[in-house]
């Protein structure tokens, strides 16, 4: 009989030693949850304080007066579609937005250029090609590429659409 209690003690300290390193995992699992998170937290403010450095940089070089310069109103025929009689015309006013004041006095001695380039495209295209939102975003795209060819070493920011009919 006495080996029956060496043993249930045997078992319990077995028992308590199989418990304590399932609370010690639990323990240690917490720490390591608490000590991620504060780690965590603290990259996430120090972040915070950089991206809010970058973002101060950026309202300085915002802070600069954009300048939008007009192109005359431009009102040319299109090209016509196979098996097309009627004529049609695009009308198309549009402002090009400078990064400042000094491209803006590169850029108005070129304008004849700019008007020119435009002409010359616009001629070729036809009202289908302008059909659309995606037509649009097209026309912009090639419009600003041919600008910034036109003024080259000064550079335009992006061409807008004050006004398009196509009739």
């Amino acid at each position: 009989m006495a080996k029956k209690p060496k043993k249930a003690t045997a078992e319990g300290e077995e028992g308590a030693e199989g418990e304590a390193p399932k609370g010690g995992k639990k323990k240690l699992i917490i720490i390591g949850a608490v000590v991620l998170a504060l780690v965590g937290g603290s990259g996430f403010v120090f972040l915070k304080k950089k991206a809010g450095d970058g973002h101060a940089e950026a309202a300085a070089e915002v802070k600069k007066p954009v300048v939008f310069l007009d192109v005359r109103e431009m009102m040319v025929n299109l090209a016509s579609e196979p098996g097309q009689d009627r004529t049609r015309f695009a009308k198309i006013k549009v402002a090009i937005e400078l990064k400042d004041a000094k491209v803006e006095g590169e850029v108005k001695p070129l304008m004849p250029r700019i008007e020119d380039a435009f002409q010359v495209y616009l001629r070729e295209l036809r009202a289908s090609d302008l059909a659309g939102s995606a037509g649009i975003y097209r026309l912009r795209e090639e419009l600003l590429r041919r600008v910034n060819v036109a003024i080259h070493p000064a550079r335009a920011e992006a061409v807008l659409f004050k006004d398009v009919v196509i009739q």
